[in-house]
């Protein structure tokens, strides 16, 4: 007699006289101590009978309310699924085959990325002395591009009616202001080039840029003097080609001469503590290298990675703070302080590109400042590949000739200040009328700077000449 026999009305028929039922006394009628007969079910029909058959009335209740429960719940819920409403009645092993059967392709195919989510995004920060207003203006516009963010800064030794002239004509641009992507930096610092103010004005824009956005890929920092050899649909083009952690930093542990010049003496800064610009000046007392991690010496011109930026401000390794106080006495610490951080971190020695995105031409033998660039030198200029040039005299017909030749007529031939590219879709190109930031129409620029991109990123040079 199996387990379900015991509730049926039959299950005590073919028990014995006078022998307990397996069921045991609770499946009888209270009568059945009192007669022989009593092990035996009652007569169909009589009120005995409907006490025994009433056992079935509470079960049958209790099944109609889950029933309702269940159903109220799944239609009342907006925020459950059929699925996840009866997983709250039935153990989770029912659930599981009642969910959706494509909600495991729905769960391993992410959604597709946004138009342009492959293409870089550049920060730049262009900054500028006494009289470089009009110098600045002019490169800023010869760079812009809505993708980009800019930080624009004339130090402290410019007036005071320059830096408001600055701010007041970026508030006043109308593509400025719509797409609202250039900061002025209104509380100005005070540089001096070849002080540790330069640095710490450097890291300044980094920060002013982390704050507003992380949403970029490259810092790259320029002056007045500096323009750019391509447009910035070339360089955003190249740039979206070659590894987001790659850092151009010119860079050599070979000190050469600057271990006597730049290394060993230590000076002072006045930009640290003064009010008007003052050169550098010596102490009397020499220092030794450094014992605790090697110098390296470059270019003060880099375009640093976001990660690497954010490395050196926020400093969650110590070694950025402790080299930003050692070269505060360093001769040019502009040139060495980057170098010296990227190559004694070892998580950021594969990222080094050795070069600094710049054609430099220097006089024999070197100077404080490199040459400053005329029309003689537009060719070497052109087969350097480089994305940008310095130095540059404001006004120069040299200007003229690269927003003729190499900046598709910026201003001289369109009439327009700014550079046209894919994000320009006013009637006939022009960029007051602003279309998608990621739409770029690439030129013969971005073919030179292809090929730089091969011989410094893309070939054995680039692993082979990381902090030697």
């Amino acid at each position: 007699m199996n387990g379900g026999d015991r509730n049926s009305p039959t299950s005590s028929s073919s028990s014995s006289p006078g022998k307990t039922p397996r069921g045991g006394a609770d499946h009888y009628s209270p009568l059945a101590s009192k007669s022989p007969r009593s092990f035996l079910l009652p007569a169909p029909g009589s009120a005995v009978a409907a006490v025994v058959e009433s056992r079935w009335a509470l079960p049958a209740a209790i099944a109609a309310f889950l029933f309702l429960a269940v159903t109220l719940t799944v239609t009342s819920s907006s925020n459950l699924s059929v699925a996840e409403s009866l997983s709250a009645f039935f153990p989770a092993s029912h659930a599981a085959g009642l969910a959706d059967p494509h909600a495991g392709q729905n769960a391993s195919s992410p959604p597709p990325p946004p138009p342009g989510a492959g293409v870089a995004r550049l920060a730049y920060l262009v900054s500028g002395s006494k009289g470089d207003l009009d110098k600045l203006w002019r490169t800023l516009h010869a760079l812009y591009h809505p993708r980009n963010l800019y930080v624009v800064h004339l130090d402290r030794e410019a007036p005071v009616a320059e830096r408001l002239e600055l701010a007041a004509r970026v508030a006043n641009s109308s593509v400025f202001r719509r797409v609202g992507n250039v900061e002025v930096i209104r509380r100005a610092n005070m540089v001096t080039y070849r002080g540790p103010t330069m640095v710490a004005n450097t890291l300044h824009a980094c920060a002013v840029l982390l704050r507003r956005s992380r949403d970029w890929d490259w810092f790259i920092n320029l002056s007045a003097s500096d323009y750019p050899l391509m447009t910035q649909d070339d360089i955003l083009h190249v740039f979206s080609s070659i590894p987001r952690n790659t850092n151009f930093i010119d860079h050599t542990g070979n000190l050469g001469w600057k271990e006597g010049q730049r290394a060993r003496p230590l000076i002072m800064d006045p930009g640290l503590y003064a009010s008007h610009k003052q050169d550098i000046f010596y102490v009397s007392t020499h220092r030794d290298l450094p014992t605790a991690f090697k110098l390296f010496t470059g270019s003060a011109w880099v375009g640093l990675t976001r990660d690497f930026a954010e490395y050196v401000v926020w400093g969650w390794d110590n070694l950025p703070r402790v080299l930003l106080m050692y070269y505060t006495n360093f001769v040019s610490s502009p040139e060495g302080y980057f170098q010296t951080v990227l190559c004694n971190a070892p998580r950021f020695v594969p990222t080094a590109a050795n070069h600094d995105l710049h054609h430099i031409q220097w006089d024999t033998p070197p100077s404080q400042h490199p040459h400053t660039l005329n029309l003689d030198d537009f060719p070497a200029m052109v087969r350097s590949g480089a994305p940008f040039a310095r130095k540059f005299r404001g006004g120069h017909p040299l200007l003229d000739l690269v927003d003729g030749e190499l900046l598709g007529g910026r201003g001289n031939v369109t009439g327009e200040m700014f550079v046209r590219g894919g994000w320009c879709v006013g009637e006939g190109g022009g960029c007051d009328v602003i279309g998608d930031d990621w739409v770029l129409r690439p030129g013969i620029g971005a073919e030179r700077l292809g090929k730089l991109m091969d011989r410094i990123v893309r070939s054995e040079a680039f692993a082979n000449s990381q902090c030697k």
